[in-house]
C-alpha cells in the first residue's frame, strides 16, 4: 500500500506509482519511487549545474575535468589515465576533452618525467581561476537546490545515498 500525501506534496512519481498500484496491486512499487526520484533529480540537478556554469562559459564536463585537477593541490596535475579514472571516462574520451581544454588554454600536457610514455595534465593559471569561480557558482546552486531540507534532513539524505552508492560501486567492482 502506497502512503497518501496531501495533494500539494504529491509529485510526478506519486502519480506513476498510483497508476502502477492500480494496474498491478500485488507489486510493491515503493523501491521504484526512490529510484525514479533519484533519476529525475539527477537530470534536474545536472540541468541546474549547467545553468550555474553557463555565465562562466563553461560546460559541466569541463567543470568535472578542471575540478579533478584543482582538488589535487599544487601543482594541480594528474596523469591522463588518473584523470580519466577520476572522471569515470575512457582514455579516448578524456583525450578529446583534454584537447579541447588545452585549446582554450585551461590545461597543458607535459611528458611524465618518471615515465616518458605517459602524459601529465596540468591546470594552467587561467584554468585555476576559472575553476575557482565555477566551484563557487556550483556551491551556490547546490545550496539553493537543497533549500527545502533542514540540516538534519540533509545529513540523513546524504547518509542514505552514500550507503546506496557504496553498495552499487562495490557491485560494479566485484
Amino acid at each position: 500500500m502506497l502512503p497518501r500525501y496531501p495533494l500539494r506534496m504529491r509529485d510526478l512519481v506519486d502519480e506513476l506509482l498510483a497508476e502502477w498500484s492500480g494496474e498491478r496491486p500485488e507489486l510493491d512499487c515503493q523501491p521504484l519511487g526512490i529510484v525514479v526520484r533519484v533519476q529525475l533529480l539527477g537530470k534536474l540537478l545536472c540541468r541546474n549545474a549547467e545553468e550555474a556554469l553557463r555565465p562562466l562559459g563553461m560546460k559541466l564536463w569541463e567543470y568535472d575535468v578542471l575540478s579533478a585537477l584543482r582538488r589535487q593541490g599544487t601543482p594541480y596535475q594528474l596523469s591522463a589515465s588518473e584523470l580519466a579514472r577520476a572522471a569515470m571516462l575512457s582514455s579516448g574520451a578524456m583525450t578529446t576533452r583534454v584537447d579541447r581544454l588545452e585549446q582554450r588554454g585551461l590545461v597543458r600536457r607535459q611528458v611524465d618525467p618518471e615515465d616518458r610514455r605517459g602524459v601529465q595534465v596540468r591546470l594552467t593559471k587561467a584554468g585555476r581561476q576559472l575553476i575557482d569561480q565555477a566551484i563557487a557558482a556550483r556551491l551556490r546552486a547546490a545550496e539553493q537546490q537543497l533549500d527545502a531540507l533542514g540540516p538534519a534532513e540533509r545529513k540523513s539524505v546524504s547518509d542514505g545515498l552514500r550507503k546506496i552508492l557504496h553498495e552499487q560501486q562495490a557491485a560494479v567492482v566485484n
